[in-house]
């Protein structure tokens, strides 16, 4: 999906940044496309959309019209194309494959395979996720005929302008054969990101659905005659199954009971007018609606009245974000708007600007009833197990559980070889303080005249002392002897994943390492590596930093090491991963490196 954070444009789905300059100076990189390149570009598009008639490809890609190109280049040197008409993006080209855009597909909604979804779905795809197949509508004619890897439209109930584009993620008789289960759609642009920003910023046209016009049609049908049998059932005995509307009388469709209970009634007419109420709101009133919410949420959740004078900026970046991951793109502009409003008509919180410019949120109405009334998502639901990052379709994650375990070498085997422990024999630390104890009570070997002292034989001066030492030590303090003991057999970790067996691994356990290195002109980069020892994606790690502290970051294979990769993001960002590692993972400590290279807090001179 393409998405804009101030001066650069983000493709999410290949995970890499373009580069963009001010808005002010694109028209540097606009320029009109030659005789050639049109012809090149129609023939382009009559491939990539063979059903599109030639008067149409003609008004897509005109001969005399002016139409557009804007090229922009990515890190690791893929090139984006976006061709421009009317001041709206037609299309783009992605990795030499031609997409359109929904301002495109508005004036041509047929042209690419639909899948239909319900509204609220909508604001999940502009934050970034892809289609589940659970949230896909299935009419009454099936799935659309696709192939994995086809282009196809996302649409919304009733309305049949697309509000999405991307790929299939497999066809539709897998989708079928998996019981619409997984990801189904990888949605590359969306209605309202900043793709769509590029353009005039129109919404999508109302476009009748055929399935639910005759959906429509059909119930109506259904409740003339329902009302006729109840008309006629006054006078004659109901026939049995007569309390079932059935496919033979209502064809396409499904049966339905109408013996539910009556809570079942109300709740579902509920959830009915809330959804006709989201569907009649506007994108700007949807938008006002969820910033609102997020609002709330951080002030509820995350804000102490010890903070408070609290910068707006600090309060956006730190409390805000982490609540409203799906809009802060185009909350980062209006936030000066969005807090006088929040004063004025609310009467929640007062903002001075208590230095020049600089605007601060110095009190909370902690008793303003629309605050006290709002439930947090983790008090309406419970607190649930932290997603890698949050998107549509990921398993919870949940932090391994460590254990140090330590392997008998050949030195130590003639100390273990009464209890049958051999060479590589791994054992718990308290395993072998007990199998050490019982061995120095069974030769009797405790000093007698104190027994905090255990005498050295033969055995124990070949596995636990040095040659120098032979001659000179002849008992060792029991912490000593298990210290000599551990110290000498090898080292090893037991890391178990939830609903996974136990895996042993031989030395340390690697330790997350985060380390600050300089780019350039001086500029600082952290790097984070090791996180598959962990369990952690790289790459879900990536997106959740991206989220909290706005800069860019790159995925790199990490050299020397197979199946490793190095997350580096701008910044001495080191506060902030650990904070994430720490409280959103769960990852101990103890297995983090480097955190002591944070830039220390406190005022700059």
């Amino acid at each position: 999906m393409l998405r804009c954070r101030g001066d650069v444009l983000v493709v999410v789905k290949t995970g890499c940044w373009i580069s963009q300059p001010p808005l002010n100076a694109l028209h540097n990189l606009l320029h009109a496309l030659s005789s050639h390149c049109r012809r090149k570009l129609k023939a382009d598009v009559s491939a990539a959309f063979p059903s599109l008639s030639a008067d149409e490809l003609s008004e897509l890609v005109p001969n005399k019209e002016d139409l557009n190109v804007v090229k922009i280049y990515a890190h690791k040197g893929d090139a984006v194309t976006l061709y421009v008409l009317h001041k709206n993006p037609v299309f783009f080209e992605l990795e030499k494959r031609l997409y359109p855009t929904v301002y495109m597909l508005w004036r041509y909604p047929s042209v690419l395979p639909a899948f239909t979804t319900w509204p609220p779905v909508l604001q999940k795809l502009i934050g970034g996720a892809d289609l589940m197949l659970p949230g896909v509508v299935v009419p009454a004619s099936g799935l659309p005929e696709v192939k994995q890897g086809d282009y196809c439209a996302v649409t919304v109930v009733n309305n049949r302008a697309p509000v999405a584009v991307g790929t299939a993620a497999m066809s539709s008789a897998e989708m079928n054969s998996v019981g619409m289960k997984g990801r189904g759609v990888c949605v590359l642009h969306t209605y309202m990101d900043y793709l769509w920003a590029f353009g005039d910023k129109s919404g999508p046209p109302s476009l009748a659905d055929a399935d639910s016009e005759e959906l429509e049609m059909n119930g109506e049908q259904c409740n003339v005659e329902e009302r006729e049998e109840d008309e006629k059932g006054a006078e004659e005995e109901p026939c049995p199954g007569a309390d079932q509307i059935t496919d033979e009388a209502c064809p396409g469709i499904e049966e339905l009971s109408l013996a539910e209970p009556e809570e079942q009634k109300v709740e579902q007419s509920n959830m009915e007018e809330e959804e006709n109420q989201d569907d009649q709101k506007t994108p700007q009133e949807m938008m006002d609606a969820l910033l609102l919410q997020c609002f709330l949420h951080a002030l509820k959740s995350k804000v102490k009245k010890s903070e408070l004078p609290l910068l707006t900026s600090t309060f956006l970046r730190n409390h805000m974000f982490s609540c409203c991951k799906n809009v802060f793109d185009v909350f980062c502009q209006q936030l000066s708007k969005f807090l006088q409003s929040m004063q004025q008509q609310h009467n929640l919180v007062q903002v001075k600007e208590l230095s020049k410019g600089v605007e601060s949120i110095v009190e909370v109405d902690w008793k303003n009833p629309e605050l006290r009334s709002f439930h947090t998502p983790e008090e309406a639901g419970g607190e649930a197990a932290p997603a890698q990052d949050g998107g549509e379709g990921e398993k919870p994650y949940h932090p391994p559980e460590i254990t140090t375990l330590y392997s008998v070498s050949a030195r130590l085997e003639p100390l273990f070889l009464d209890t049958n422990k051999r060479k590589g024999t791994i054992l718990q630390p308290t395993e072998v303080r007990s199998l050490i104890t019982e061995y120095v009570k069974k030769n009797e070997l405790v000093d007698q005249t104190n027994k905090n002292y255990v005498m050295i034989n033969p055995t124990l001066c070949d596995c636990l002392l040095e040659k120098s030492e032979y001659q000179e030590v002849n008992v060792l303090k029991w912490d000593d002897l298990f210290s000599r003991t551990l110290g000498r057999m090898q080292e090893c970790c037991q890391v178990v994943f939830p609903g996974q067996a136990p895996v042993i691994k031989k030395g340390h356990i690697e330790p997350i390492d985060i380390s600050v290195a300089s780019r350039g002109s001086n500029k600082k980069v952290t790097l984070i590596k090791n996180l598959e020892v962990y369990g952690l994606d790289p790459t879900a790690v990536s997106t959740a930093l991206q989220h909290r502290v706005q800069a860019s970051s790159v995925l790199q294979p990490l050299p020397g090491a197979k199946d490793k990769v190095l997350v580096q993001i701008q910044g001495n960002q080191i506060q902030q991963v650990g904070n994430l590692l720490l409280d959103h993972y769960k990852i101990p400590r103890k297995y983090i490196q480097g955190l002591d290279k944070a830039p220390k807090g406190g005022k700059k001179k």
